[in-house]
C-alpha cells in the first residue's frame, strides 16, 4: 500500500490519498462515495489525514487496505463525491510530504561506506565507537518538503549539498524495542534528502555540536509512505535489495543499495527507544548511503555544489523518485 498527503491548490488542508500507478484515490471522497452506493457503513471512520492514521495504525492500516480493494472500479472524472473527486490523475496534485510535521526527527548514521569516505577525505579514521552503537542527531520536524519543491537554500551558504537517505515512519508508541523485532513498530518508508550546507556545517561542529545551521532548513520527504509488506519479497541484508539512485539535471551521480546498512533498522530504533517513548509519524532516516552525497563523491567530480536550477532526483526502488529544484538563495530573484 502506497499512501500520501497530498493537495489540490497551495494552501489547501492536507488530505489522504491512496496511490496507485498515476493516479490518487481520495480517501475520505472514496469512502463516502463506496458508503453511499452501497448502502454501507464499511469505511466509516476511515482517517482523514496521515498523522490520523498513524495515531490508529492498528485499526487504520486494515481499513484503508480494504478500501484500496473496494475503491479499485472507482474510474477518475466520474466518480466524484458531491464536487469532490474521489481519484484525481498524480501529475494534478501537489504532493507534501507524507508526514508534513512529524513530532520528531532523527538522523542516523548507518553507511559505513559513507562514514569512512567522509572522514578519509577530512583525514580522519573510523573511532571504535561507530561500531559498538548506531549514533543520530535531530534535526527540525517543521522543515519537511515534499515531491516537486522548489528549495531555497540558506542566504550564507556556497556549498548547497544533497544526502540520498531511506525513511522509516513510526506507527505506535514504542520504547525500549528489541533489535530483533523492532521493525514491526514501522509504519513505512520513503525517501528522504537530507539537505545540506556543507560551509556552515563545517563551520558550526568545529564547536564540536551539531550539525544545527547546516541541515535545519529543510529535508525532503515522499514521494509517499510505502507500507513495508510491499517490500518484502526483496529483503536482503540488514535491509533490502533495492537500488538507490541520486540524478542531477538528468544525468546519474550516484548508485548505492538499501542492503549495505551496517546498521538495520530495528538496531537504529532500539537505540532511539532506549529510555525514551518513540511515537506515532516520527521519523527516522538511515544516513547517506554510499557515494549518496557531493560531499562524498568531491565536487569537483561531481559538478561542483548545487547551484540555483539544478533539478535533483533522488530514487529508492520500490519507493519511488523524490524531486526537487534549487531556487536562488533566499532574497535573491
Amino acid at each position: 500500500m502506497k499512501l500520501c498527503s497530498y493537495a489540490r491548490r497551495p494552501g489547501d488542508v492536507p488530505r489522504l490519498g491512496l496511490v496507485r500507478t498515476d493516479e490518487v484515490v481520495d480517501v475520505v471522497a472514496a469512502a463516502s462515495l463506496l458508503n453511499r452506493e452501497n448502502g454501507a457503513r464499511d469505511w466509516t471512520g476511515v482517517p482523514t489525514t496521515m498523522q490520523e492514521a498513524l495515531d490508529d495504525w492498528d485499526r487504520c492500516a486494515p481499513l484503508l487496505r480494504t478500501l484500496a480493494q473496494a475503491a479499485g472500479g472507482l474510474k477518475r472524472d466520474a466518480a466524484r463525491d458531491g464536487d469532490r473527486p474521489a481519484v484525481l490523475p498524480l501529475d494534478g496534485v501537489r504532493l507534501l510530504p507524507p508526514v508534513p510535521r512529524p513530532p520528531t526527527f532523527r538522523d542516523f548514521y548507518a553507511f559505513e561506506q559513507h562514514v569512512r569516505t567522509a572522514r578519509g577525505h577530512r583525514g580522519l579514521e573510523m573511532v571504535p565507537e561507530w561500531y559498538e552503537f548506531p549514533v543520530f542527531y535531530f534535526s527540525n520536524p517543521a522543515a519537511m518538503v515534499g515531491h516537486g519543491a522548489t528549495l531555497a537554500p540558506p542566504p550564507d551558504t556556497a556549498e548547497l549539498d544533497f544526502e540520498l537517505e531511506i525513511a522509516a515512519v513510526i506507527g505506535r508508541d514504542c520504547r525500549d524495542l528489541d533489535p530483533a523485532d523492532a521493525e514491526s513498530a514501522i509504519a513505512g518508508y520513503c525517501v528522504l534528502n537530507d539537505w545540506s550546507a556543507r560551509d556552515l556545517q563545517r563551520a558550526e561542529m568545529k564547536v564540536g555540536l551539531g550539525p544545527a545551521k547546516g541541515k535545519d532548513f529543510a529535508t525532503g520527504l515522499g514521494p509517499w509512505l510505502v507500507t513495508p509488506d510491499e517490500l518484502a519479497d526483496r529483503r536482503a541484508g540488514k535491509g533490502y535489495d533495492l537500488a538507490m539512485i541520486a540524478r542531477r539535471n538528468g544525468a546519474e551521480i550516484s548508485r548505492g543499495n538499501w542492503r549495505d546498512l551496517h546498521w538495520s533498522f530495528g538496531e537504529m530504533l532500539a537505540r532511539a527507544s532506549r529510555g525514551v517513548t518513540l511515537h506515532p509519524g516520527d521519523v527516522i532516516g538511515s544516513g547517506t548511503v554510499g557515494t549518496g552525497c557531493i560531499l562524498e563523491l568531491r565536487p569537483e567530480r561531481a559538478g561542483g555544489w548545487l547551484r540555483p536550477g539544478d533539478v535533483l532526483e533522488l530514487e529508492i526502488e520500490g519507493l519511488g523518485v523524490l524531486g526537487a529544484t534549487v531556487a536562488g538563495a533566499a532574497g535573491e530573484e
